[in-house]
């Protein structure tokens, strides 16, 4: 799909190197390091790998094994965000959004050069794979290595902008977490693991679309056809209440492993999620301003209080069958 600036991934007038002149502070090129990893975004992945390696243990872990496992996994999620801002600083310049994203910044801000985000990106993914290979398990290594060339090849680099399916497929790079943390535990990848991994699978269509949805003019500017772009408020609700429906049976798909007590937090949530993306789809359909963002918002409450149950039911001695 042609793309707004008529460029190449990666080549577009947000690529320009503009410094401010003079040496580069520290402290300020430290700054917009850590902003290319998109830190939000990491916390959000790191919330789900604590929970699947409780229910792997069916308690808690060895601490030290758990810190180790977050830190190689905030290196392959800073990485996989690093290099994606490498590829899409065309598109995070057209997009009112990420307009102030480092490697777009315009004066003061802009202090790294694409060629040093890219480096630092790959630096990250290197560290992670040795750390967790070294430290861990090389199982979860690779699990890790896999998150990051899928987010970067599968999803900014092939879907991204030729497809309306882009978050839906793509949106696998942010499953891997579940299956690294419960490598980590038990080195191999179980039952339990893959179901954790296909309620995040269908959790993130509605997360992103509400999103999506918001931001529509954003993404049309930069030639992105995301769904909202490219179909009606309509037909986004649609699926999106359709994708939050499986995502609920995929949630209770884990109740045999994880006991009743985390299926009755599963079922309340999951009615609530589902009331929600009700909501939304009956603004959308009355006329009214769908307000799409409180969807958004609760989306990632909804996921964090879900992880929250697998977690302590995990530690519980009783809720189980």
């Amino acid at each position: 799909m042609t793309q707004a600036t008529g460029a190449l991934p990666g080549q577009g007038t947000g690529s320009a190197y503009a410094p401010p002149g003079g040496r580069r502070s520290a402290r300020v090129m430290a700054k917009s390091l850590l902003a290319l990893t998109k830190p939000r975004i990491i916390v959000e992945l790191l919330i789900t790998t604590v929970p699947a390696m409780l229910l792997a243990r069916r308690g808690l872990p060895a601490p030290a094994l758990i810190a180790v496992t977050l830190l190689g996994g905030t290196l392959a999620a800073g990485s996989a965000n690093t290099i994606n801002c490498y590829i899409d600083r065309d598109i995070d310049a057209v997009m009112h959004r990420t307009s102030r994203r480092p490697l777009v910044a315009k004066g003061k801000q802009a202090v790294i050069r694409p060629t040093e985000a890219l480096v630092f990106g790959i630096l990250l993914g290197a560290a992670s794979t040795v750390l967790l290979g070294t430290l861990v398990n090389w199982l979860a290594a690779a699990l890790a290595d896999a998150a990051i060339l899928f987010y970067v090849f599968v999803y900014t680099l092939g879907l991204k902008r030729r497809t309306a399916s882009n978050i839906v497929i793509g949106g696998a790079a942010g499953c891997f977490p579940v299956l690294v943390g419960w490598a980590a535990v038990t080195g191999r990848v179980s039952l339990p693991a893959i179901v954790l991994f296909a309620v995040i699978f269908f959790w993130t269509p509605p997360h992103f679309w509400a999103l999506a949805m918001k931001f529509r003019n954003d993404y049309a500017a930069a030639n992105v056809p995301m769904l909202p772009v490219v179909a009606s408020a309509t037909e986004v609700t649609r699926k999106i209440l359709g994708y939050s429906y499986v995502m609920v049976i995929a949630t209770l798909a884990l109740v045999p492993y994880a006991g009743w007590l985390y299926g009755a937090c599963a079922l309340g949530l999951g009615a609530w999620f589902l009331a929600e993306a009700h909501a939304l789809r009956a603004r959308v359909v009355a006329g009214d301003a769908p307000a799409p963002m409180r969807l958004f918002h609760r989306s990632i409450a909804y996921l964090t209080l879900l992880f929250t149950a697998v977690a302590v039911t995990a530690l519980l001695p009783w809720g189980r069958w």
